[in-house]
């Protein structure tokens, strides 16, 4: 709790600011072109946009700028059809000064099921050549074996480094643990920051007050990051109170694409932090300027607009990020269980309980959620077991904090399917066999074909080859753009809803 030393935010707001004597400066790591869109967009900004805002946040003096996790990698590649490398290096071309980060998820990147060292390796080691200074990791489990080796690989190579903690609420995941993990990142790794990743948005001022202070007290001088959504409204008011606690780093996103399912709105919490005598370095400005494209491409692509919400307790119950709550939905609609929504978010916060408390972010939510649904449509609780969950049961994606409820892990194991092996084996190296295969590629797609199973890499790259698009924004322009290019001569009408268009093509 705060002390007469360290008052709450709502007694130094009451009072008028933090005292004047106090001129510490905060750092921004700004998220818009990544958890942002992720967030709120279903990670649908294209690289025209980021190439379009990436000027601006050259010039807008944020600490740091998020640009890429796996899924960005994910989207451009099966859905876009873009190609995320090109992504990349068009976005340090455009902002040269920019310090943009990158950010690994575990020892699978984008896949569910983890890679071969070798590919681990030479991800972090592409990821440094295309362009990026600020590169970290996280593991779901907060096993640190899954994440050391990348991020000491990062620093070799000259980049500077920073891990997660992944938070969650849970008997498990109390303060005296995320100190131990603290501590086990900077001797396995020797990152330069360490990031609170509150994915799920649970953080509350009470806990911050403690979880903050008790990890700062065993990182020394290094940064102190801290990154939530605003899930249940509180996470704004958690930020303040980490400052006060001696957080260094927050990470926001530019409104409109912030609020609701994303990050806190930069310009809100700068308005905030220097209300209590805080020094923000960051252009707002610029700020503005980037929120007016984000307002246009919004509109003119009928693209959603991040909002406060209500606080919402049940969300602590089931702890489920806010896209698959939605996913979940539209899935027991589609089989005609709607109205068992209800009894489905409580059988996930059961499932939870009994799988040892996995944190709700990519893939353990999905392993849970799974389970849960095949329990619910099922009747027999168990009776059908993924492959992932009986092998997240048996180690295969980490050591677990905490054991499984016995009689649950005894069904898993019986009807889980037979040919997962009872311990995880080495996976033998990867790029050997993918250099035979596919001898022309360059190692970035190679990266690729590691983590995208099938045709669809070759499908990404006969888009780009053939000049397609997907998510059109501007459909009836890129209609007018394909009749225009299929004649010729002569002259072409368009008639749809009393508008009509003509295009005349002469000779020349």
């Amino acid at each position: 709790m705060p002390t007469a030393e360290t008052p709450s935010i709502t007694t130094l707001m009451s009072q008028g600011g933090r005292p004047a004597n106090s001129q510490r400066e905060i750092k921004i790591i700004d998220t818009t072109l990544r958890d942002a869109h992720q967030s709120l967009w279903a990670t649908r900004m294209r690289t025209e946009h980021i190439v379009r805002m990436a000027p601006l946040f050259d010039e807008a003096g944020c600490e740091q700028v998020d640009l890429v996790a796996p899924i960005q990698f994910d989207v451009a590649v099966r859905y876009l059809k873009e190609d995320p490398w090109e992504r990349v290096r068009l976005a340090h071309q455009y902002a040269p000064n920019t310090k943009f980060r990158a950010l690994i998820r575990s020892k699978n990147i984008a896949a569910f099921d983890f890679l071969a060292d070798d590919v681990i390796e030479a991800w972090v080691e592409r990821l440094y050549a295309n362009g990026f200074r600020v590169i970290g990791s996280f593991d779901g489990l907060n096993d640190m074996d899954n994440i050391a080796a990348g991020l000491r690989k990062a620093k070799e190579l000259g980049a500077s480094t920073f891990g997660a903690l992944s938070f969650c609420e849970s008997p498990v995941h109390t303060d005296e643990l995320y100190v131990r993990k603290a501590k086990e990142l900077i001797e396995k790794a020797d990152v330069d920051a360490i990031m609170l990743k509150d994915a799920g948005g649970l953080l509350t001022p009470d806990r911050i007050r403690t979880l903050v202070p008790a990890i700062k007290a065993v990182i020394g001088d290094r940064v102190l990051e801290l990154h939530s959504h605003c899930l249940t409204g509180l996470a704004p008011l958690v930020y303040l109170e980490a400052v006060e606690l001696g957080c260094d780093a927050l990470h926001t996103s530019i409104a409109p694409l912030a609020n609701g399912a994303g990050q806190p709105a930069t310009q809100d919490i700068i308005r905030d932090l220097k209300a209590l005598g805080y020094v923000v370095n960051v252009d707002t400005d610029k700020v503005q300027q980037i929120s007016d494209v984000i307002t246009e491409i919004a509109e003119t692509e009928n693209k959603p607009l991040g909002k406060p919400v209500a606080y919402n307790g049940l969300h602590f119950m089931h702890q489920l990020p806010g896209g698959m709550l939605s996913n979940f939905k539209s899935q027991l609609e589609t089989v005609g269980l709607a109205d068992r929504f209800d009894e489905l978010l409580y059988e996930i916060a059961r499932v939870r309980a009994e799988l040892a408390y996995p944190i709700m972010i990519t893939p353990f939510a999905q392993f849970v959620g799974t389970q849960a649904a095949m329990n619910v449509m099922s009747g027999d609780r168990y009776s059908v077991v993924p492959n992932e969950i009986k092998k997240y049961a048996l180690g295969h994606y980490g050591k677990l904090l905490a054991p499984i409820e016995p009689s649950v892990l005894e069904k898993i194991v019986k009807n889980g399917p037979s040919d997962i092996a009872e311990k995880p084996s080495s996976i033998p190296p990867m790029l050997p066999s993918l250099r035979q295969r596919y001898p022309h590629d360059s190692i970035d797609h190679l990266l690729l074909r590691a983590m995208f199973a099938g045709t669809q890499v070759d499908e990404m790259l006969r888009a780009i080859e053939n000049g397609e698009k997907t998510d059109v924004p501007y459909p009836i322009l890129e209609l007018i753009k394909d009749l225009a290019s299929k004649k010729e001569q002569g002259r072409i009408t368009l008639k749809a809803n009393g508008l009509e268009i003509n295009i005349d093509k002469g000779d020349n």
